[in-house]
């Protein structure tokens, strides 16, 4: 009988740690003012089953339109995007309550920023209307400081509603961490900047500036797993490029489209993500289109069209992958809504799982582990 109750003991235990090891926490940033919303939200995510539940939030901040988080898992970053008033917070995240602690805020020093990437000792701001990259160094507690360097991006475009400034709207590190790129969908350019990251005043250094097609307004940017490519995603063509990468250098070998070829409507391409595995890449169209585009890789690095899908709502602005493969998850801007879809990790397709997060305004989706 003792046998029994301790294998029992066992048994149970060995199952709640399985459960919990499916389970992660999915932070989600929004727009506050178009409709009722705190800022952050974070949610307890089941990467085997797909449901989800509330766990927290942060008390209310201002369009925390994008988000990222501590390679140490313990902060994470928002800009707050507010035109000329707009700033970036830092916030004391504990994963296993899901607590968020503002610990300061400071100018971004650039309007409307939109994009935000960290790495040990710096964080650095994409600001859109602004045309700048704003560097922000941590403090000891994780809080940031004033800001230490400031780059303006100077030039316009053909698209005169568009393109009659710079606006940067991407910063990403190269896989070595030796150079951030940037994306400036107001110039139609990547800029290269070699990263130091430990200097107290000069973090970034242009190196070298990428002409993209005119007109085709660079947004998102993204390394295959094994850094040899990059793809870039061009917002006003939906046009998909992709570039050989070398040590901070990129030779063009492909461009493809998000559109079907019998696609009549507008349109806005906004966001692109491999699967865990690196053998499907996804990338997200707004406007009258709301689609996902599924991409096959294949051994050289070139895409290959498998289908384009409905995201089942309207402003696909952003999507995630959790880390096992499983699922793929929508954030809605404007019908304010999660949706959450079942991957064929062989196929690379998506089936709706009828399970959608209500929420105003989610914008930018990233997993942390609990």
């Amino acid at each position: 009988m003792k046998k029994i109750v301790l294998f029992t003991v066992a048994f149970l235990f060995l199952g709640a740690t399985y459960a919990q090891k499916n389970k992660l926490n999915l932070l989600i940033g929004t727009y506050t003012q178009g409709c009722d919303s705190k800022g952050i939200y974070v949610y307890d995510f089941d990467s085997k089953t797909g449901d989800f539940k509330l766990k927290n939030t942060s008390a209310p901040t201002v369009n925390p339109s994008f988000l990222t988080v501590s390679d140490d898992n313990k902060f994470v970053y928002a800009v707050n995007e507010f035109g000329s008033k707009s700033s970036v917070s830092a916030f004391n995240y504990d994963k296993s309550s899901a607590q968020l602690q503002l610990l300061n805020t400071q100018p971004s020093e650039g309007a409307d920023p939109c994009h935000i990437i960290t790495d040990g000792p710096n964080v650095m701001v994409a600001n859109y209307s602004g045309g700048s990259i704003t560097v922000f160094k941590k403090k000891s507690d994780g809080s940031l400081s004033a800001a230490n360097q400031i780059i303006s991006h100077e030039g316009k475009g053909p698209n005169a509603q568009r393109q009659e400034g710079p606006h940067v709207h991407m910063l990403h590190f190269s896989p070595d961490k030796k150079y951030v790129l940037a994306t400036d969908l107001g110039t139609d350019t990547v800029t290269l900047y070699a990263y130091n990251p430990n200097s107290e005043k000069i973090v970034l250094t242009q190196t070298a500036v990428v002409a993209i097609k005119s007109g085709s307004g660079p947004r998102h940017l993204t390394f295959s797993p094994d850094g040899k490519y990059i793809y870039l995603l061009q917002e006003l063509t939906a046009a998909l490029s992709v570039f050989e990468y070398g040590n901070g250098q990129l030779k063009l070998i492909q461009e493809t489209s998000l559109l079907s070829p019998d696609f009549k409507g507008s349109f806005s391409a906004a966001d692109l993500h491999f699967s865990p595995d690196g053998k499907f890449l996804y990338a997200s169209n707004r406007g009258e289109a709301n689609t996902i585009s599924i991409f096959k890789v294949e051994k050289n690095g070139l895409l290959k069209v498998q289908e384009h899908q409905s995201s089942l709502g309207k402003g696909p602005r952003n999507f995630v992958i959790d880390p096992s493969g499983n699922f793929l998850l929508v954030g809605h801007q404007y019908t304010n809504e999660v949706v959450v879809f079942k991957r064929n990790k062989k196929t690379g397709s998506l089936t709706a799982t009828g399970k959608k997060i209500s929420l105003c305004a989610p914008v930018c989706l990233v997993f942390t582990k609990k």
